[in-house]
């Protein structure tokens, strides 16, 4: 791996961006961590950056050669924002992003996949991360982690439909190669864990190792969407409900080599973290 230049990560307080910004400063690399408040990240250089405030940009992208994307929250249509950002990026002298997608998004698709269906036309060194659903989702500050913790239960739309759940430590592994190994992928990589799982079975293992009973809630692709409206805005909440509709009917069943691929080391399995995470 090169050690030149900077790497400005977007959203580095968030789950993957932390991560990433954190591996990349113990590997040695120049970080200029992204947040709406500027939060200091140790290693790190911290900056003010906010999607929707666009004179936030020029100063973040100061002295910037690579960019790890990170898209607005909760955003429909991130590409309104995310491609004028991208083309000043291109024009500050950045040559390398990295954007954070989803399985569940293909290029070209609804939302980010506009973003990645641009990304080889404006950079010569990219990479389209493309997680499934993170194992972070029941340990954190997600919903499914506040309903474990609250109720002991995880409400999903998704019926008996196998995930292959990723570790975020993971992601941010993969994004760290994306961003720093010679020559990047200049593909999308598609990242799960080893094994795919049911939420019957994520709540079966949370049970078995925290001696806790914890069950799945089926709801109905109806019920699920009213239930998220409650806490998203309609359009996203829709959107995550689909989601949900498209595991129940199989589109997340499968399993890549990505991780052991680019980073050497095999994926971290969902039973581990919960041995780590949540005992």
């Amino acid at each position: 791996m090169t050690t030149t230049g900077t790497t400005l990560v977007i959203g580095a307080t968030g789950t993957t961006g932390s991560r990433t910004a954190a591996q990349l400063t113990a590997a040695g690399h120049r970080v200029k961590a992204a947040s709406r408040r500027a939060a200091p990240v140790v290693g790190t250089e911290p900056v003010a950056f906010d999607w929707y405030d666009p004179a936030t940009h020029a100063p973040a992208l100061d002295g910037i050669d690579r960019v790890y994307l990170i898209p607005p929250l909760g955003d429909s249509d991130p590409a309104a924002i995310m491609l004028p950002f991208l083309h000043q990026a291109r024009t500050a002298g950045v040559h390398r992003a990295v954007l954070l997608s989803s399985s569940a998004t293909p290029e070209g698709g609804p939302a980010v996949g506009k973003v990645h269906q641009s990304l080889p036309d404006l950079f010569d060194q990219w990479a389209v991360l493309r997680p499934s659903w993170f194992m972070q989702n029941f340990t954190g500050t997600h919903a499914h982690a506040r309903s474990i913790r609250d109720e002991g239960v995880i409400w999903t739309a998704t019926e008996g439909g196998p995930i292959g759940f990723v570790d975020a430590e993971d992601i941010a592994a993969v994004a760290v190669r994306a961003l720093t190994d010679k020559q990047a992928p200049n593909t999308d990589l598609v990242l799960t864990g080893p094994e795919t799982l049911t939420h019957d079975d994520i709540a079966a293992i949370i049970t078995e190792v925290n001696s806790q009973p914890v069950t799945h809630q089926r709801l109905s692709y109806e019920q699920m969407r009213e239930r998220l409206r409650a806490q998203v805005p309609v359009e996203f909440a829709s959107m995550l409900a689909d989601m949900d509709r498209a595991i129940a009917e199989g589109a997340e069943d499968r399993i890549t080599d990505t991780v052991q691929r680019l980073t050497g080391r095999p994926a971290r399995s969902f039973r581990a973290l919960v041995e780590k995470e949540m005992r």
